[in-house]
């Protein structure tokens, strides 16, 4: 535990070591918070939750959580630090994560930082706080899926910008298999077993049932199954490397 925790401190310094935090963090608030309001119809609405400010989460995670992914191992990788953190008294599996815990909770504490949108909607009405807590949980577990997947593609490669590209590929298609335009193509041909079987790799479809406030096991289990696989992938990618 004392080598994860010391890998953990190490990567999430790093992060404030340079101005990209501060610019990774200001974006995204802005994003955020600017979304809901100029295209998801905020106070047009009328509604005192926070339905439109999460529909957006997945969207914004696709393309910045690979930002942040993508120096993961791609940069130790061209640096010539991997090597050298390998060959510490700690196991590629506790390398691996520190390092995603480190990242995971700096985007965590992005996500944190967008709490003056809740309460702005508690000063307008009196929404269902149990279910934007259950959102905020499903968006914090979605992050962690969107950055698993990163870091697994920036194990496999030198380079950050294939890193990144990768990982918004694989995430778009998680995305779209549970998209209604996706689904309802699907149910003009396909038997109800197979769009039930897309729907239900997609971060989408589970993400949306957790919003509405439906904490449902099974929707819980597939983000931190969807974290671990992807987390053994990367552990099992960089101990191929290291044995060649």
């Amino acid at each position: 535990m004392r080598e994860v925790a010391a890998v953990f401190r190490r990567d999430f310094a790093a992060y404030f070591a340079t101005p990209v935090a501060a610019v990774f963090l200001s974006v995204f608030l802005v994003l955020a918070a600017a979304l809901p309001f100029q295209l998801g119809r905020f106070y047009e609405l009328g509604q005192a939750d926070l339905a439109t400010f999460f529909a957006f989460h997945p969207w914004l995670y696709l393309f910045f959580v690979p930002a942040v992914a993508m120096r993961l191992w791609a940069e130790e990788r061209k640096s010539g630090t991997l090597e050298l953190l390998l060959t510490l008294p700690l196991s590629t599996a506790q390398a691996v994560a520190g390092k995603f815990l480190a990242a995971w909770t700096f985007v965590g504490l992005a996500l944190t930082l967008t709490f003056p949108m809740w309460i702005t909607v508690n000063y307008l009405g009196e929404p269902d706080n149990g279910a934007i807590l259950a959102a905020y949980a499903g968006s914090f577990l979605m992050a962690g899926g969107f950055l698993a997947i990163g870091s697994c593609l920036s194990a496999a490669t030198r380079s950050q910008v294939v890193a990144y590209v990768l990982s918004v590929a694989v995430g778009l298609l998680l995305l779209l298999a549970g998209h209604d335009l996706v689904l309802a193509a699907l149910r003009a041909w396909a038997p109800a077993w197979l769009v039930d079987s897309v729907a239900a790799l997609s971060f989408l479809t589970h993400f949306q049932a957790i919003a509405r406030g439906v904490l449902d096991l099974a929707d819980l289990l597939y983000f931190v199954l969807t974290i671990a696989l992807w987390l053994a992938a990367t552990a099992i990618v960089l101990d191929r490397g290291r044995s060649r």
